[in-house]
């Protein structure tokens, strides 16, 4: 049964990640189907990833008092209520609500459910981390092709519709298969969220490690197109393929740095990606010719996706399990709030005049900063490793 359980939750963050990725693949079709500008259908997308990051420590607070299992199977019917409701909406203030509320149930998901993973698999978390993400993943890989596929047999509300109907299915799959015979006692130990904030050391340098690699990302592929085009020369179609090869290095990239964060020192591993980003970095503003931006492409999208399913199996490793769920949802909802201003800032660079390789240059010096005082604070003992008896970080 814990094992119906793990392959019901990998197909329920297929379509937690389609919700929130499927937006930008619509743009044009929503744009024309509301009469709206680039900047209005900007916002919807935008509303998605607030509303992803904005649940997250309130519901940390939610899982003091309710199941964590309990918690996703709301998110399902959230997700279900949320996409129909964006497939109906028929003016764009409805279109924004949608969104927000796809955006809503994904972070609610993220919260509960990978400390669930946690609890479920002990000995190996790093591995069903790993395999959950690249499910997650897949959906970006995926949405862009199934989108094309979708308009052209009908319109964007399909889309959603499928999604809909996909969720409320899984949902109740989910009802089935999540009881208490299949959840552990312990994944229901949160009752003191204040009690949570104690963690503090493990939350702020988890927060540090991935929120400053996450700023520079958002930004990165957000503007990957338009970088591509306008610097390095290739046509939009080309350049569109660089950012589906980007997502689709991710997908291996979180099977096997889930299972390599099993089995090697997990900051050091932690770090090492970070540099290895920096470098990508660097070498993306180096090359020019279309088999060396391939390949940097390839390398970058793996490193960066590598980071995720090693932070998360780090900071849950130090984390007890009578605040994890709750902590997590600090750890999450912070970084992710700090990450999402990537885009807005890159782009307000770009347009005030600055060039795209000159800011990457300079994020890339910023990176290289954080990964120096990282090391220095590892080298000092600064990092949690293990949680005493009394679930205290040492």
């Amino acid at each position: 049964m814990t094992t119906r359980l793990f392959g019901t939750l990998c197909g329920f963050v297929f379509l937690v990640n389609f919700g929130r990725v499927a937006f930008a693949p619509l743009v044009e079709p929503l744009q024309a189907a509301f009469g709206v500008g680039s900047a209005a259908i900007g916002l919807v997308v935008s509303l998605v990833w607030w509303g992803s990051a904005l649940p997250r420590i309130p519901v940390g607070i939610l899982l003091t008092r309710v199941p964590r299992h309990r918690v996703v199977l709301g998110t399902g019917v959230l997700l279900t209520v949320a996409a129909a409701f964006t497939a109906s909406a028929t003016s764009l203030p409805m279109l924004q609500v949608g969104a927000f509320g796809v955006g809503l149930a994904s972070g609610a998901y993220f919260v509960s459910a990978v400390p669930l993973l946690g609890e479920l698999y002990p000995e190996a978390v790093g591995r069903v981390v790993g395999i959950h993400g690249m499910s997650s993943q897949l959906a970006a890989v995926v949405v862009p092709t199934l989108a094309v596929v979708v308009l052209a047999q009908s319109s964007w509300r399909a889309v959603f519709w499928l999604l809909a109907g996909a969720a409320l299915l899984v949902t109740v799959v989910l009802a089935l298969v999540a009881d208490e015979t299949t959840v552990p006692a312990s994944a229901d130990a949160d009752r003191d969220f204040l009690a949570a904030l104690a963690h503090w050391r493990p939350i702020v340098l988890g927060v540090v490690m991935v929120a400053a690699l996450g700023f520079v990302w958002q930004g990165l592929f957000n503007f990957y197109v338009p970088y591509m085009t306008t610097v390095k020369g290739l046509s939009p179609a080309t350049a569109g393929t660089m950012l589906t090869v980007v997502f689709a290095a991710g997908v291996p990239a979180f099977l096997f740095s889930g299972r390599l964060v099993d089995r090697l020192p997990k900051v050091p591993y932690i770090l090492a990606i970070h540099l290895s980003f920096v470098v990508c970095l660097v070498t993306l503003t180096v090359v020019s010719s279309r088999p060396a931006l391939f390949v940097v492409t390839a390398v970058m999208g793996y490193v960066v996706h590598s980071v995720f399913p090693a932070l998360d199996t780090y900071v849950l490793g130090v984390l007890p399990a009578d605040n994890r769920a709750a902590a997590y949802a600090v750890f999450s909802g912070a970084a992710l709030l700090l990450e999402a201003g990537g885009s807005g800032v890159l782009g307000y660079l770009i347009e005030v005049g600055f060039e795209f390789d000159a800011v990457f240059l300079t994020f890339a010096g910023g990176l290289t900063t954080v990964l120096v005082v990282l090391t220095g604070l590892y080298v000092v003992g600064a990092f949690p490793t293990a949680v005493d008896d009394a679930g205290v970080p040492q």
